[in-house]
């Protein structure tokens, strides 16, 4: 159980990483990125422990490293796909307002 809070704990450690070196991190909250990456990383461990990945000799790295690469890789995803779209709904909805 030690693991899973660990694994948990660097998720979140990546999420706010993410989070604060993406330029348009004002578009979209802060526990948007965070919340993503604790939830796939902790999903991810628990897959992984539950099909008996974890804890054999030469798997043991499979549910300490890997969720924490997933969970980064989808806050990343996360920030880029929100930071885009975001931008691109508010430019036009001030277009917009600046029209009338």
């Amino acid at each position: 159980m030690l693991s899973l809070v660990i694994v948990v704990l660097a998720t979140v450690a990546s999420g706010f990483i993410v989070w604060a070196t993406d330029k348009r991190h004002a578009k979209y909250g802060i526990a948007l990125p965070v919340g993503a990456s604790a939830a796939v990383g902790a999903l991810s461990w628990i897959v992984f422990i539950s099909a008996g990945l974890g804890y054999q000799p030469g798997l043991t790295w499979i549910p300490w490293i890997l969720p924490i690469v997933l969970g980064t890789a989808v806050a990343v995803a996360v920030a880029v796909f929100l930071g885009r779209s975001r931008t691109k709904v508010d430019t036009a909805a001030l277009t917009k307002a600046l029209r009338l």
